[in-house]
């Protein structure tokens, strides 16, 4: 059983679900609905973790020769590749159908193409270009709108802000994690931008950038009324605190540097949530 859970990246999925929880209430225009909000939550839960099923199904021979992932029930021999192929797909088409009969089909669109940008996209253009990771963020980012799709029954602009919050935040994340783990990606052919140039200095430029770009895109809930002046100052803080990290890191190519950028993503997400619902006007 252990072997299945690891299969479905639990560490992963409570941010999916949280980011479709944040969705969800703000795509709400009333009183919450709780059973749809469970559906939603379900629905989404099993498409993700089908979806991480599914990529490690597909990536275990390049999974064997990273030592962060060489340990993963399929490279490590505990699991068959027939048996988690078959676990993934019952994951997704259940996710699938939760969320087309328990809440509306517009989610369950959203899902369908979360699962498949991401599995037929993204994983395997990881071994032909670096830019995959722009590709990645496309489906990275949909949870926010699946979430708000359940509860409004379509995308509006307070959608979408959501969706470019999380897209834009993923780049400093994700190249955090690249930095620190380039030999791995390397060894398994893996075309990350620290593989790809590795002296660190695009590296470093880019997770500036990024980071600069999420302090304006993190305030758009603002200027839409979606929160007020407490999340205004938090999220400038924090948008702040952030890029800090990320200046630290391009002038110091560290794998310490490295670290503390990635623990300031994990800490930000969370916290601008946070600030977001906390701070949201009275309906």
């Amino acid at each position: 059983m252990r072997d299945y859970i690891a299969l479905t990246k639990p560490r992963i999925t409570w941010l999916i679900l949280m980011s479709t929880g944040v969705g969800y209430f703000f795509g709400a225009s009333g009183v919450l609905q709780w059973p749809l909000l469970i559906h939603t939550l379900i629905g989404t839960g099993l498409i993700a973790s089908g979806t991480a099923a599914l990529n490690q199904w597909y990536e275990r021979d390049a999974d064997l020769l990273m030592r962060r992932t060489s340990a993963r029930p399929l490279p490590s021999g505990k699991m068959t590749a027939p048996n988690a192929l078959r676990f993934g797909i019952i994951l997704a088409v259940a996710g699938f159908a939760e969320l087309a009969l328990g809440v509306n089909i517009l989610a369950a669109m959203l899902g369908a193409f979360t699962l498949g940008s991401y599995l037929f996209i993204y994983t395997p253009l990881k071994q032909r270009s670096h830019l995959s990771t722009v590709i990645g963020a496309l489906p990275g980012a949909m949870p926010p709108l699946m979430g708000y799709a359940a509860s409004h029954g379509s995308l509006t602009p307070e959608a979408w802000t959501l969706f470019a919050i999380l897209f834009i935040w993923q780049f400093p994340h994700f190249l955090a994690i690249a930095w620190m783990y380039r030999e791995d990606y390397a060894r398994a052919g893996i075309l990350m931008l620290p593989v790809v140039e590795p002296d660190g200095m695009s590296t470093g430029r880019q997770i500036i950038l990024y980071a600069s770009t999420l302090i304006p895109v993190s305030l758009f809930p603002v200027l839409l009324g979606m929160s007020g002046r407490v999340y205004l100052v938090g999220a400038l803080i924090l948008g702040g605190w952030f890029l800090y990290t990320g200046v630290r890191v391009a002038f110091d190519r560290t794998n310490v540097r490295a670290r503390r950028v990635l623990l300031a993503s994990i800490i930000y997400l969370p916290m601008i949530y946070g600030l977001m619902v906390f701070d949201r006007p009275p309906l």
